[in-house]
């Protein structure tokens, strides 16, 4: 075994008291915070290599389980964090994410380890997982390396839910493992040509539970998911509103809808009784009289778009939110209304629509033009009408 003085400068540390966050290198080291010179390779060989004559273990001291774990010490890590996200309100879709987007970390193998075998995950408890994943191991850094390759909003999104879980376990995120810039994006709209295209293809198409989800989509700017779980008896045609359950953040909220809803869903309701073969209250089913999930609806939105003759990528649900949003701002609507419409938890989410882009600048400015035209020939006529009488009442007299 080596001993601490052979080591080489940069995995020199300050002795023991110092603590291992915030200890400071000596001469010609660096500080243990700084992953970029230890990756987790020799961060945690260093551990295994310390002399005993410097005091400090081999195994770098792991912070104590929060009193709140204290209880599930021994229960299955992935119901119990699961039980924690629900516990503070993250709708299943979020829940589902988080779950998936920290896998890889807990899967991650260090150099030497054996990867773990479905039945091994399984089996994890709450204290395993907290020795397993702990910053010293080195194990972050392995999982990191294999984020290189994805969009930063998918590397945003990893972080986050391993960030969450770590907290939940007591430890934290080291601070050379940060978020990548994610360049801000103006949301994809269609045009004027393109919505009238999609509109007359869901009218004829095939299936006609299409023009029921396109018409919904636009009138009312629900997610996809808020759609799928759209009951009948949360529509109130008298009030043209909608009652949406547990949307985003498993927050509810008033959607409104107008009178080319009522009209969609009135024709689509004989197919919907006719589909209902379970006794089901959901206002759209496929045709095995079952609920339709997002992944179908977005399906059934590629099979549109071809319809339509426009490209796949440019349809999807959330594009037709955007739609939705961007056509209530340009008719005049404020910011904080739309907000509440779309059911966002903050006005910055919402403000990023007054940024809109060229095709939608053009669309803004032919309309103006049209207007201007429209209106200097309507005041022409009135002056030529108005010259004509002056004219006829003179010859008279």
């Amino acid at each position: 075994m080596r001993s601490l003085d052979g080591a080489p400068p940069h995995l020199r540390l300050a002795p023991q008291g110092a603590g291992m966050h915030s200890a400071k290198a000596v001469e010609g080291g660096v500080s243990m915070r700084e992953g970029e010179a230890l990756d987790g390779l020799r961060r945690r060989q260093y551990f295994l290599d310390q002399n005993a004559k410097t005091g400090i273990t081999k195994e770098a001291p792991q912070p104590d389980l929060p009193s709140r774990l204290r209880h599930s010490l021994n229960l299955p890590w992935k119901a119990s964090w699961k039980l924690q996200l629900r516990s503070e309100g993250k709708s299943e879709n979020t829940c589902r994410n988080y779950l998936n987007g920290s896998l890889r970390l807990v899967e991650a193998a260090l150099p030497g380890e054996s990867p773990l075998t479905e039945a091994q995950l399984e089996a994890l408890t709450v204290l395993d997982l907290h020795s397993r994943i702990a910053p010293h191991t080195g194990r972050l850094e392995v999982w990191q390396l294999g984020l290189g390759e994805l969009k930063p909003s998918t590397v945003q999104a990893r972080i986050s839910a391993v960030n969450h879980l770590l907290k939940w376990l007591g430890h934290s995120m080291p601070e050379h493992i940060t978020r990548p810039h994610r360049g801000r994006r103006l949301p994809r709209v269609l045009n004027t040509r393109e919505l009238e295209s999609v509109r007359q293809a869901a009218a004829v198409y095939e299936n006609p539970v299409a023009n029921v989800i396109i018409t919904i989509l636009l009138d009312t700017g629900m997610r996809v998911s808020e759609l799928c779980n759209l009951e009948l008896h949360d529509l109130d045609f008298e009030d043209k509103s909608a009652r949406v359950v547990g949307g985003k953040g498993n927050k509810d909220r008033l959607v409104l809808f107008t009178e080319e809803t009522i009209k969609a869903i009135g024709l689509w309701q004989p197919i919907l009784d006719a589909r209902n073969k379970h006794a089901d209250s959901a206002v759209i089913l496929n045709t095995r009289g079952d609920r339709f999930k997002p992944r179908a609806v977005q399906k059934l939105l590629d099979k549109l778009a071809t319809a339509a003759s426009i490209p796949r990528g440019r349809l999807s649900p959330h594009v037709l939110r955007h739609c939705f949003a961007t056509g209530l701002l340009e008719r005049g609507a404020d910011l904080v209304s739309i907000q509440r419409l779309l059911g966002h938890s903050h006005i910055s989410t919402t403000r990023i629509y007054l940024e809109v882009g060229d095709q939608t600048l053009r669309e803004v400015y032919k309309r103006a033009q049209a207007l201007r035209t429209k209106l200097e020939e309507e005041n022409f006529k009135e002056e030529i009408e108005g010259d004509g009488s002056v004219f006829i009442s003179a010859m008279l007299e």
